[in-house]
């Protein structure tokens, strides 16, 4: 099926690891203009020589820190001068410390809040002026904790429901700008960061993270973590042209461990 992605403009953050660089793979092999975000310009440089050698489209990269507004403006300013027009923008984030309410000081919860949601809406405001004169798709990567809480994320928990208000807020507001803007919400993807949650849940429950692990994948009806293309493959659609009429909706990616609706 031919997405229509060629030579678009899409943008993606946090994309030097995990299912940033993920999505931003599945991009390059629709031979889409991708430009990378993140904070570490070496991780950056590996990653796109990575993503060249699998996809034969080799992308580009600015070096910004997603806590900072003038770098995110300065970073779609590069890509809109590289590329056009910002088609497609997935925002994306590390995730924020995991942690319980007590141990998280107020000054965790000030980075967790302009790196998970500030960030996000600033992004959006730096691409927004293309996308009301040409339309334009955005995808805003969360978690299943916006359907149910996860023990020891109390800053995911609280801040990527705010991000499903923010995205329901856009839909409603520039639709009629051709714009249509998603949340995918992954569960367990086998990620760094999702060795690191493991980690930590598994101290919690006093077992060894071989036995966590075993007792986690029971969770998942298709017994396996997520990969980062399975991510990749949703945002492709969701961001391509042949999405028409699905705007400000959630989508879980998690294999069938959430139970709630």
């Amino acid at each position: 099926m031919d997405l229509d992605l060629k030579n678009r403009n899409v943008i993606v953050s946090a994309a030097a690891n995990g299912i940033g660089k993920g999505v931003a793979t599945s991009f390059a092999r629709e031979n889409a203009r991708v430009i990378l975000l993140d904070i570490n310009e070496e991780d950056l440089k590996k990653a796109v020589e990575e993503i060249a050698d699998l996809t034969g489209n080799k992308p580009d990269f600015f070096s910004c820190n997603l806590r900072n507004p003038e770098e995110i403006a300065k970073a779609v300013s590069y890509a809109e001068k590289l590329n056009g027009p910002v088609w497609a923008l997935f925002n994306n984030s590390g995730g924020p410390p995991v942690g319980t309410f007590e141990t998280l000081t107020d000054e965790k919860w000030q980075m967790a809040f302009e790196l998970t949601l500030l960030n996000y809406v600033r992004m959006t405001r730096a691409v927004l002026p293309g996308m009301k004169k040409n339309g334009g798709r955005i995808v805003n990567h969360t978690s299943t904790s916006i359907k149910a809480a996860i023990d020891q994320l109390m800053l995911s928990n609280s801040l990527r429901t705010g991000i499903m208000g923010f995205t329901k807020s856009l839909a409603r507001e520039y639709g009629k700008f051709g714009i249509l803007a998603n949340v995918i919400a992954p569960g367990r993807i086998d990620t760094e960061r999702l060795a690191e949650v493991n980690k930590a849940q598994a101290e919690k429950a006093e077992l060894s993270i071989e036995e966590y692990i075993r007792k986690n994948l029971e969770n998942i009806p298709l017994g396996r973590y997520g990969k980062t293309e399975e991510i990749g493959n949703l945002a492709l659609f969701l961001c391509s042209p042949l999405n028409t009429y699905i705007t400000g909706q959630s989508v879980l990616v998690d294999g069938g461990m959430t139970a709630a609706y």
